[in-house]
């Protein structure tokens, strides 16, 4: 049994690796041509996504070769004996459950280790790749634009490859200045100097050019500079031409490059910025409100700045989400704020000095009754009083005998009600606007949350695909009693198609937050494992997959109930 299997097994798991990649050489095309790439690069490009393509290939190769090997016993009536001797087909299908259990480890292995590394890989030298300028390539009659800040044509190019005549260039490399050149020679070679590091354009009875911006009193002065030569050589640095290796920890975020460990950090991460954000809108109301409580939870660890102009506060630590500020400076300018929001057991931002030492401003000096010298007043006293001044505020008193917003609006002076409704429609405006920025923003934040907990668990179910392709291939080549890669290629070929079907809709739900992410993971397999089942008992009982007899005789059935109930109404 298991050299029937393994043959089969290598040959599909080729063909499926090989027709996937041919797949991923059409996308990247046009990424990949003309670059003049050397052959190790195209290989190991194509070894990175190779590794890639293992987790999708495997359950291919198992489809199709458990429906090859059981069709082709089938076929040659060697499964038959197998039952007649009262060997059951699950008891012939053990090794290859065996073989599936491996290929699921295997798969989960490389999905979670392996393939990380290799798309990281892969990502960044296609990044190099997509960089990277096209081979030079000097035709007659055409401008190349090749160089940075040059432009150059050849009226004619000798067979040789060497001999030009006819050049014309445009050097802009001082354009910022002002100043434009034209270089123009009758006849030149051309060539390659230093191992292919420079590219020498040598030049013969030309003229050079140079206009420059106009300087001067006068508007109209604008110095021009023809220069004749016999001969002129000009030498370009190739190096840009070369291909770049760009640091691959730039693309170490993505999440096709991240282990399952790594994925639920960045849930995890996301998350906390999907929090904070919640945290900032609902903290920017007390610049307005502030009578309510402060949201202190703390959902990153706090990092201490050291510097010159450290003014004590942690800053927080944001991955990808900046925590809105704006409720700290208001609490640091408005004293009123400050006072309600802590009679109210809400902390300070600021850290407090110990109740030992009092904490003494400086800044607000105030004389006394004498008016003769300056006193320091103790910060927790002027702040008394400055709450005991809000209280007395006409705003605060007339609220007693509330008569609506428009009776307390009328009993203020006009120019205080101007005031008041100014600021009131500042401050609609100023959460509104938050309220917006996080309406925007927030949903792309939640759709790569949805991503990478799909991700995640699609790496399982990649894996346990492989064993439930095992329970639909062998019975399928029981049922189908083919062999070959004729009818099992074309059965293999049915489902396989359903699974990516299956995998691409449930993605597309998730991702439009139809349904769960993780639960839209596994619905391939939830929705493919009953189908396994059934075949499996349909092939252990010797049975057809479909009964078109009982469809047939339930179709009469039906037919002749409708025509009696037709006579009957007549």
């Amino acid at each position: 049994m298991v050299k029937s299997f393994i043959g089969p097994f290598v040959v599909t798991f080729a063909i499926a690796v090989f027709v996937l990649m041919m797949q991923v050489l059409w996308l990247y095309l046009d990424d990949i041509a003309g670059k003049g790439l050397g052959f190790f690069t195209v290989i190991e490009l194509m070894a990175y996504k190779c590794v890639g393509l293992v987790p999708l290939a495997l359950p291919l190769a198992l489809l199709i070769s458990s429906v090859m090997v059981l069709g082709g016993m089938a076929e040659h009536y060697e499964l038959s004996s197998f039952k007649s001797a009262g060997t059951s087909l699950l008891r012939v299908m053990r090794l290859l459950i065996f073989f599936g259990a491996i290929s699921s480890a295997v798969s989960f292995f490389c999905a979670d280790y392996v393939i990380p590394a290799a798309n990281l890989q892969f990502g960044a030298r296609m990044y190099d790749i997509q960089q990277k300028k096209p081979t030079l390539n000097m035709e007659p009659g055409v401008f190349n634009e090749d160089f940075n800040q040059y432009a150059i044509r050849l009226g004619g190019r000798d067979d040789n490859g060497r001999d030009i005549s006819d050049v014309l260039i445009y050097d802009h490399t001082k354009a910022a200045t002002g100043e434009l050149g034209q270089i123009t020679a009758n006849t030149g070679e051309m060539y390659s100097a230093n191992d292919g590091r420079f590219f020498v354009m040598k030049l013969y009875d030309g003229v050079q050019y140079s206009e420059q911006r106009a300087s001067g009193n006068s508007a109209n002065s604008r110095p021009f500079i023809r220069t004749s030569f016999k001969s002129y050589t000009k030498v370009f640095d190739l190096s840009e031409f070369n291909l770049q290796k760009t640091n691959t920890k730039l693309f170490s975020t993505n999440r096709s490059m991240l282990a399952t460990w790594q994925l639920q950090i960045g849930v995890d991460s996301i998350d906390a910025d999907i929090s904070i954000r919640k945290q900032s809108i609902s903290n920017h109301l007390i610049n307005y409100l502030p009578l309510l409580k402060k949201d202190t939870i703390t959902y990153r660890e706090a990092r201490v700045v050291e510097n010159d102009n450290y003014d004590g506060r942690p800053e927080e630590f944001s991955d990808s989400t900046t925590v809105d500020r704006a409720s700290q400076s208001s609490e640091e300018t408005d004293p009123v704020a400050t006072t309600n929001r802590r009679n109210a057991g809400t902390p300070p931002s600021r850290p407090v000095a110990p109740l030992n030492k009092p904490q003494v401003t400086t800044a607000p000096q105030e004389t006394d009754k004498q008016g003769s010298d300056l006193v320091q007043i103790p910060q927790s006293d002027r702040r008394r009083q400055v709450h005991q001044k809000a209280l007395s505020n006409s705003l605060v008193t007339g609220i007693k005998n509330w008569n609506g917003v428009y009776g307390l609006l009328d009993s203020l002076d006009t120019n205080i009600e101007d005031r008041v409704l100014n600021r009131a429609r500042s401050a609609v405006r100023s959460i509104t606007s938050q309220a917006q920025a996080a309406q925007r923003i927030l949903p792309g934040i939640k759709e790569t949350r949805v991503k990478h907990i799909y991700d995640l668990h699609m790496k399982y179910s990649m894996a346990l695909v492989c064993i439930i392709f095992i329970f639909i291939g062998a019975p399928m080549g029981a049922i189908v009693r083919k062999g070959g890669f004729g009818y099992p290629i074309l059965v293999s070929i049915i489902f396989f198609v359903i699974f990516i079907i299956l995998t691409i809709f449930c993605r597309k739900l998730a991702e439009s937050f139809v349904v769960d992410a993780a639960f839209a993971g596994w619905l391939p397999c939830i929705i493919l494992f009953p189908v396994s089942l059934y075949i499996t008992s349909r092939a252990m009982k010797d049975a057809k997959l479909v009964n078109v007899d009982s469809i047939v005789i339930w179709f009469k059935s039906g037919f002749e109930a409708l025509k009696k109930l037709g006579g009957a109404n007549r």
